[in-house]
């Protein structure tokens, strides 16, 4: 491999990583565990560069590679040694799943991968990557309906996610624009997620809102929603286990939602 080549694999990666290391994140529960098998997947490319550079484009030959690794490792969901609670509950809850729905879903709703990229970078055939995003929306969708705060500063966004939670069966416990209205409502309902903004009306922070909630009332699955996800995605301190990229699609929220209802281990952030 000359030089020229080997900048461009660096460049390529590079510019991907961040958006790994989110889907590892989500798919094991476990930033450390999501973090290991990010790394596992560099070292195979540095060792192997041709295997990569065999895909179809950077992105879906990243994630390619990923899930070689993925799946000879037999596919394991964080450290059991540090797992407790709800958080045990959720991961006993992802041993019942169709194998490979889990993988296929994340993929395509919030990656954004269409069915045949899918296809490609789990190593299946196209009709088998749509099967598995069908009956991962049909398992999904048997979750319990819990009760969802949402703390977003803009109406039609608020609004939009509000519409699209009710229509999961979900109970939005109410609206917050700044750090401060969302703690008092915490105060007034618990919710069981939290769905934020990471900047507010009042240019307060929604990791600050959320971290504050935590803080008073305990761990519970959280999803933020950013412009600018790759700046909560440096690998430096704890990480959201459910990142939402702005402008989302209703179908990346849904997935989002029904994940993080049964996956609800959520660190909390530095601001």
């Amino acid at each position: 491999m000359n030089n020229d080549t080997r900048e461009q694999l660096a460049n390529d990666v590079g510019a991907n990583l961040p958006y790994l290391r989110r889907y590892a994140r989500a798919l094991t529960g476990s930033q450390d565990t999501g973090d290991t098998y990010a790394i596992a997947t560099l070292e195979a490319i540095l060792s192997d560069p041709d295997q990569y550079q065999n895909g179809p484009d950077a992105k879906v030959a990243l994630f390619r590679s990923f899930h070689a690794i993925w799946t000879t490792s037999g596919a394991v969901f964080g450290d059991d040694t540090d797992v407790s609670g709800i958080a045990r509950k959720a991961r006993d809850h992802l041993s019942k799943l169709t194998p490979n729905t889990r993988e296929a879903l994340l993929l395509h709703t919030v990656e954004d991968f269409s069915a045949s990229d899918v296809a490609c970078v789990m190593n299946v055939p196209p009709e088998e990557a749509q099967e598995l995003i069908d009956i991962a929306y049909a398992e999904m969708g048997q979750h319990v309906s819990g009760r969802v705060m949402i703390i977003e500063d803009e109406a039609i966004i608020s609004m939009d996610l509000e519409s699209i939670v009710a229509d999961m069966g979900h109970r939005v416990t109410g609206i917050a624009r700044t750090r401060d209205r969302a703690v008092q409502l915490a105060k007034e309902e618990q919710a069981d997620l939290i769905l934020s903004d990471i900047q507010l009306a009042d240019n307060s922070s929604g990791i600050d809102a959320v971290n504050d909630i935590l803080a008073a009332q305990g761990d519970r699955p959280v999803i933020f929603i950013t412009a600018f996800p790759e700046r909560l995605l440096t690998g430096k301190g704890p990480e959201p286990a459910f990142l939402i990229s702005k402008p989302y699609t209703e179908a990346q929220v849904k997935s989002a939602v029904s994940q993080a209802m049964f996956f609800s281990s959520t660190e909390t952030l530095n601001a």
